[in-house]
C-alpha cells in the first residue's frame, strides 16, 4: 500500500493534522493506497504557494515559448508513463483500461494543444477616433483554483491545468477525493519537468474540507469547477463574495434522438456506446433515447440483443466492456433510480440488479434500459449518472424537439438521420453547447466543450479553453503633447 503526499510549493507535504484517506478500487475494494486528507487550513497554505509564485515568483517572467515548452515535456512525461498510468485509472475509478489507456494519450495530447497555442496569445492594435496608440494586452487571470471529478481524473487535470499554465496562471488542483491517484501521478511528472515551485500545486481532500476554500478565498482569482450542478451552484455563490471569475461544467440529462430513416446498425451501437461507456458515469452521457416511434420496437430488440455483449468485470480483465461504479455510495444512489423508475411506471426492460459473480467484489451494476418512459418521469429528468437508460418514443421531428429540449439542462445531444436538412435544423433549434450528427461522444481538444441552461458557464478546450484563463486589458497612449485644455 503505497504512502502518498500532496505536492505544494515544489515540496510534498502530509495534512498539517496528521489525517488521511484510504484509496480504494472499486472493482475488488482493495486499498490502493494512502493520501493526505486536507482541512481548509492546509489548503490557504497551498493557495498562498500558488500566490507567490505567481506575485514574485520567476513564472510572470517566464517566456511564452518557456511555458509551452514545459507543457510539451509534461506530455512527453505521461507518454513515458502511459501504461502505469492507465493501470492506476483503471484501479483508481473502475473504468476498462482501453478507456483509460485512451483518456492518458489525450490528456498527453491536451498538453501539446496548450503547449502549441502558448506563443499563440496575442493582443490588437485599434484604430480610435483620438491621436492615441491604442492597444489590447492578453494577461494571465492569476491564481486559479480547479476542482475536477472523479470520472475522468487525469483527463480532468489536463483540461484544467494544460490552458491555464499556458496563459501564464498558477494553479491549486483538487482531484476527487476518490480518484486522486492519477493526479498525484502528474505531480511527479510535474516535478520532473523543473516548473517552478508552486505553479503547480495538487492538493487531496475533500469539497468540504479543502475544496470551498478555492471558492471562498479572496486570493484565489478563479475557481474552475467540473461536476454535479448543484455543487455548482453551491460554487457560484461563494465564489460571487469576492467576485471572482468562474468556469463551471455541470451536469447534463442529455437527448439522443433517433429518426427512422438512420442507418440502423450505427444508431443502436451509438445509443449503447451513448449510455454505458464508462458505466454511464459521464455528464454528456446520452441518458435519454428518443426513438421514432415506427421504428421502436425493432430498435429496442436490436439493443437488448447486443446487451449481453457487454462484459462486465474489473477494468483489468481482457475483454471487459463495463467496470464497477465508483463507490458504494454512487451504487446506491444509481440503484434508488431504478426503484424510482419501477414506481413511476417505466418499463424496466433489463439490467437493474448486482450481477450475481461479481456482487462481493465490487460496486457493479448491470445495464439498465427501461422503455414507455414519459418525459416527466424522474429517471427522464434527473441526472442519474449510472448505466440507467430510458427510452421515449416519439411520432414528428417538433414532438422530438419539444422533449430533448424540456430539461434544466443542455450539454449535449445526438442526432441520428440520412436527412441532411433535418439534422442541420435539429442541431440548431437544439439548446446544448454540444450537438452529434450519426456518432456520439467523440471529444476532441480543438473543440469548445460546455453547456447552455444549468450546464454550466463558459467553455474548456479549444481556443475558447485558453481564453477561460486570459484577462484583457485596454491601452492608450497618448501621441499629443499639448495638453486637453479642459480646465
Amino acid at each position: 500500500m503505497k504512502q502518498y503526499r500532496a505536492w505544494v510549493g515544489g515540496e510534498w507535504v502530509v495534512a498539517t493534522s496528521g489525517q488521511e484517506r484510504q484509496i480504494f478500487d472499486p472493482g475488488n475494494g482493495e486499498v490502493l493506497g494512502v493520501v493526505p486528507e486536507f482541512s481548509r487550513e492546509d489548503m490557504d497554505h497551498a493557495i498562498d504557494a500558488a500566490r507567490y509564485a505567481f506575485d514574485q515568483g520567476p513564472w510572470r517572467k517566464t517566456s511564452a515559448l518557456e511555458r509551452g515548452k514545459f507543457l510539451f515535456a509534461v506530455a512527453a512525461g505521461i507518454r513515458v508513463k502511459a501504461s502505469e498510468l492507465a493501470e492506476l485509472e483503471t484501479k483508481n475509478c473502475g473504468k476498462p483500461l482501453a478507456e483509460a489507456e485512451f483518456d492518458i494519450a489525450d490528456a498527453a495530447n491536451c498538453f501539446e494543444f496548450y503547449a502549441g497555442l502558448a506563443t499563440k496569445i496575442h493582443g490588437e492594435t485599434m484604430s480610435v477616433p483620438a491621436n492615441s496608440l491604442s492597444f489590447i494586452l492578453r494577461e494571465p487571470i492569476g491564481v486559479c483554483g480547479q476542482i475536477i471529478p472523479w470520472n475522468f481524473p487525469l483527463l480532468m487535470a489536463a483540461w484544467k491545468l494544460a490552458p491555464a499554465l499556458a496563459a501564464g496562471n498558477t494553479c491549486v488542483l483538487k482531484p476527487s477525493e476518490l480518484t486522486p491517484l492519477t493526479a498525484l501521478a502528474l505531480a511527479e511528472i510535474i516535478e520532473e519537468t523543473g516548473i517552478p515551485p508552486g505553479v503547480v500545486n495538487i492538493v487531496t481532500g475533500t469539497g468540504p474540507g479543502a475544496g470551498e476554500e478555492l471558492a471562498l478565498s479572496e486570493k484565489v482569482d478563479k475557481v474552475a469547477f467540473t461536476g454535479g450542478t448543484a455543487t455548482g451552484k453551491r460554487i457560484m455563490q461563494q465564489a460571487a463574495r469576492s467576485i471572482k471569475k468562474i468556469s463551471l461544467e455541470l451536469g447534463g440529462k442529455n437527448p439522443n434522438i433517433v429518426f427512422a430513416d438512420a442507418d440502423f446498425e450505427s444508431a443502436v451501437d451509438g445509443a449503447l456506446f451513448g449510455a454505458f461507456a464508462n458505466q454511464g458515469q459521464v455528464c454528456s452521457a446520452g441518458s435519454r433515447l428518443l426513438v421514432e416511434r415506427s421504428i421502436h420496437a425493432s430498435f429496442v430488440e436490436a439493443l437488448l440483443e447486443k446487451i449481453p455483449r457487454i462484459k462486465i468485470g474489473h477494468g483489468m480483465e481482457p475483454g471487459v466492456k463495463m467496470g464497477p461504479l465508483v463507490s458504494s455510495a454512487h451504487r446506491d444512489k444509481v440503484e434508488a433510480y431504478i426503484q424510482i423508475g419501477r414506481e413511476e411506471g417505466a418499463t424496466l426492460l433489463c439490467g437493474g440488479q448486482r450481477p450475481n459473480d461479481l456482487n462481493s467484489k465490487g460496486f457493479f451494476l448491470e445495464p439498465t434500459i427501461f422503455d414507455h418512459v414519459t418525459p416527466s418521469m424522474r429517471i427522464a429528468r434527473e441526472e442519474i449518472f449510472g448505466p440507467v437508460l430510458a427510452i421515449i418514443p416519439f411520432d414528428t421531428e417538433e414532438e422530438a424537439l419539444q422533449i430533448a429540449n424540456d430539461t434544466e439542462y443542455g450539454l449535449a445531444a445526438g442526432v441520428w438521420t440520412k436527412d441532411l436538412n433535418r439534422a442541420l435544423r435539429m442541431v440548431r433549434e437544439i439548446k446544448a453547447g454540444i450537438a452529434w450528427v450519426n456518432t456520439y461522444h467523440p471529444t476532441f481538444n480543438e473543440m469548445p466543450w460546455g453547456g447552455y441552461k444549468q450546464s454550466g458557464i463558459g467553455r474548456e478546450l479549444g481556443l475558447y479553453g485558453i481564453e477561460a484563463y486570459l484577462e484583457t486589458k485596454q491601452v492608450n497612449i497618448n501621441l499629443d503633447e499639448a495638453p486637453i485644455g479642459w480646465y
